[in-house]
């Protein structure tokens, strides 16, 4: 494998209140906490927060863009959620290799999210198999 063990990518997005109505119609998640701003204003959070599972997504696109890229599959992702992440927020997600199965094509890496404020919103792991 061309890859080691250290190794990191990180991805960048603001996510919208469109991205996140997009979101909702499609995973069918219309939970008002996500949509109805006067219903999140009587929430612990005061305010519309971001689908986590949205969030995490980001995961995914480092995986198959950038590492390993093309041609990965996911085997398992665990997520820990920290913070919430609101409306037109800054979020960078990260992933690291740890492990390099040396038997199989597998790698695990740790999943990292912080908002702009430099605040771990999710943290977690992946484990991926390696098909280019």
């Amino acid at each position: 494998m061309k890859f080691k063990i250290g190794d990191t990518e990180s991805i960048s997005k603001t996510f919208t209140k469109e991205d996140v109505i997009k979101f909702s119609e499609i995973s069918l998640d219309v939970n008002p906490i996500h949509l109805d701003e006067e219903y999140a204003k009587n929430t612990v959070f005061g305010k519309n927060i971001v689908h986590g599972i949205l969030v995490s997504g980001l995961f995914s696109a480092i995986i198959a863009n950038k590492l390993p890229g093309p041609g990965s599959i996911y085997l398992t992702q665990e997520l820990n959620f920290k913070k919430p992440v609101f409306h037109d927020e800054l979020v960078t997600a990260k992933v690291e290799i740890i492990d390099i199965r040396q038997d199989k094509p597998i790698i695990k890496l740790t999943t990292t999210a912080y908002n702009s404020n430099n605040e771990l919103v999710i943290e977690g792991y992946a484990v991926v198999k390696v098909l280019s």
